[in-house]
Order: structure tokens, then C-alpha cells, then sequence
């Protein structure tokens, strides 16, 4: 079993990651870790042979509607609630430049 994280390596990581830890928060998160390294030896010793591995732990449905075509819009009717229309499109202002 590998040795519990020690102060030093606590430290060392603090650097490496630019943060400025007290004497306190040092002590705090040397014990905090230790107990998170503890946990994870805990499952890793666990016999996980004879689950199957999954994705998600609850069934996933598709809870979108079937794409079915249905009545569309009158074209004139939609046309005729446009600010401005022209040969049966909207009209919309001219983009990239181009003189109105």
C-alpha cells in the first residue's frame, strides 16, 4: 500500500498550481487529501469483474416528437405580416456593403 500523501508533496503540488497555501491550509489539505486518497484505494480494491459498464445509470429515452410533415403557413398570409416583401420572399436590407 502506497504511503498517504505527505506535506511536502502538498506543497510541491500548491506550487506547481501558483497557489499560496498558510501553514494551516497546508496541514488541512494534507489531511483532506489523505482521506480522498484513502477513499480511492478503497475502490479500486473493490471486485467490479462481473459489472457491466455503462454510460448512464438510468435509461435514456428520446423525449423529442416524431418529425411528421403537418399543415404549413398560407405563403401570402405570412407575407403579408413581413415589414417589407418582394416576389413572394421577405425583403430584407442589403448586407455586406452593397449600396441599399
Amino acid at each position: 500500500m502506497p504511503a498517504r500523501i505527505s506535506r511536502d508533496d502538498v506543497a510541491h503540488v500548491a506550487r506547481l498550481a501558483l497557489l499560496e497555501l498558510t501553514e494551516d491550509e497546508l496541514e488541512r489539505y494534507t489531511e483532506q487529501l489523505g482521506a480522498i486518497l484513502e477513499h480511492a484505494e478503497d475502490v479500486a480494491a473493490l471486485d467490479l469483474g462481473d459489472v457491466v459498464p455503462l454510460a448512464h445509470p438510468l435509461p435514456l429515452h428520446n423525449v423529442f416528437r416524431d418529425d411528421e410533415p403537418g399543415a404549413a403557413l398560407d405563403r401570402d398570409e405570412v407575407l403579408a405580416e413581413a415589414p417589407a416583401a418582394e416576389s413572394g420572399r421577405f425583403r430584407v436590407p442589403a448586407i455586406l456593403g452593397e449600396e441599399p
